[in-house]
């Protein structure tokens, strides 16, 4: 969630924003086709790199960077603390306190945000050119020296806590919080992101300036602009910003997850009309050959809206569920196959029945010809719409990057969805096999006995 969203609900006053009028322009101007961007690899004196989409027809520049490491890195007992920094971070910096810090913000009209995922530390800028210098002071401040004030640091922490009570009260929270404290037990990504109370409650300035310390360097950063600014001027700019940070990160090794399957189905009682399933299996990582079959696979089984097998099965035929879903989740130490399914309290066993058969029929058979290409036609159709905005070019190259997908890939992309065949699909089907589903299942489900287990909303989450 945005942090600076949240705490503006609390400072803003109304006011015209020049910065949200250029968004809207770029946003219908600047790119209409994915192809149509030139991307280029700028590198600062200091060796810091980044990827440009230069265009001046705008007044505004969109800057999106990532650390590698994220919550993964959590200290043990101290999750949460990289959620925790994602809060603090424009909190004052410097010699400049916290209301101090936002009020700049808001009158150059400078937008900042920070977000903790489970492999990696993102944060975003986005200003007018005539403020980029100023904009790029207090990311660097923040970013190098940050204040973490008492006050602020309280009055964070309790949005935090607040945050945690509300998710635990949520069926949906609960049942993926639970679903990655069993499968990933033991492992980072079976703590939540956000962490829990007991972990928040004892969270101290010190540990957050440590972590800062430790995760933000120069060899883990990623970065990437769009917008009215020249390659030679982000290359000092990069120094500006991020020349400071240590040259080396003290990144502590994430092993490999091991899925912990000896629980397969999990019963959480909850007093709602609606029983929540989240269902899973291992899927591809990003790296795999076979993960872009993989993932035209998942769109025609539950990916793809009311195009999909599932969405065909549980709601239109048999009328079981509002929404059914699935999607790849391709994380750094695990590739996850997720899905989804509200329904009926008495008739959660159908549906989970229902999603197992689809499942074991798309392993054994595979789609149909007529289905790959319809799905075919739609991801390379609609891949345009993810350049609409020069914060949405950023973030998707910043990922690009992130993945070591290469710097043409955007140019590359559809070809690869469109060279998938059949025998493809038919090859990697088989991870969907309901054999080795883990279920977790939050409600009041009719004929199922609740399952003595810790308490999971406490305790994980999905990616962040």
């Amino acid at each position: 969630m945005s942090w600076r969203y949240r705490m503006s609900l609390r400072r803003s006053r109304p006011r015209f924003s020049l910065l949200a009028l250029c968004s809207l322009l770029f946003l219908t101007g600047l790119l209409t086709s994915a192809h149509a961007m030139n991307i280029q690899k700028v590198v600062s004196p200091k060796g810091i790199t980044a990827w440009l989409v230069e265009d001046h027809t705008l007044p505004l520049i969109a800057m999106q960077f990532g650390f590698r490491g994220g919550s993964a890195q959590d200290p043990a007992g101290k999750e949460g603390v990289s959620y925790f920094v994602s809060g603090m971070l424009d909190e004052g910096a410097g010699d400049i306190p916290s209301e101090a810090f936002q009020e700049k913000l808001q009158d150059l009209a400078i937008q900042m945000s920070f977000d903790a995922h489970r492999d990696v530390m993102a944060g975003g800028l986005k200003t007018l050119t005539k403020n980029k210098d100023e904009a790029f002071r207090l990311m660097r401040l923040a970013l190098t020296e940050p204040r973490m004030d008492p006050d602020a640091f309280e009055r964070v922490r309790e949005q935090i806590i607040s945050i945690l009570k509300t998710d635990n009260e949520n069926p949906e929270n609960v049942a993926a919080n639970a679903w990655f404290s069993q499968v990933f037990a033991g492992h980072p990504y079976g703590t939540r992101t956000k962490g829990s109370l007991k972990a928040i409650h004892a969270m101290t300035p010190g540990v957050l300036k440590a972590y800062v310390k430790q995760n933000f360097a120069r060899d883990n950063l990623y970065v990437s602009v769009v917008g009215d600014i020249t390659a030679a001027e982000l290359a000092a700019a990069l120094d500006d910003v991020f020349g400071a940070l240590p040259e080396k990160a003290e990144l502590r090794p994430v092993p490999e997850a091991i899925w912990q399957t000896e629980q397969r189905q999990i019963v959480i009682p909850m007093p709602t009309p609606q029983t929540i399933v989240n269902f899973g299996l291992p899927g591809p990582k990003r790296k795999d050959e076979d993960f872009i079959p993989a993932y035209v696979l998942n769109y025609i089984v539950g990916g793809g809206g009311f195009a999909s097998k599932l969405m065909e099965e549980v709601r239109e035929k048999r009328g079981l569920a509002y929404s059914v879903y699935s999607y790849l989740s391709p994380l750094d130490h695990a590739g996850i196959f997720l899905g989804g399914v509200a329904t009926k309290n008495e008739r959660v066993a159908e549906s989970i029945e229902v999603i197992k058969q689809v499942l074991a029929r798309v392993a054994k058979d595979g789609p149909t010809a007529e289905e790959l290409d319809n799905a075919k036609r739609y991801l390379t159709g609609s891949y345009a719409l993810r350049f609409s905005s020069s914060a949405r070019i950023a973030q998707a190259l910043l990922w690009i990057q992130i993945e070591e997908l290469g710097i043409d890939y955007v140019e590359k992309r559809n070809g690869l969805i469109e060279a998938v065949t059949l025998d493809d699909i038919k090859r990697v089907a088989g991870f969907m096999k309901p054999d080795g589903l883990v279920m977790t299942i939050v409600g009041q489900p009719a004929g199922l006995t609740p399952t003595k287990v810790e308490p999971a909303a406490e305790n994980a989450s999905p990616r962040g």
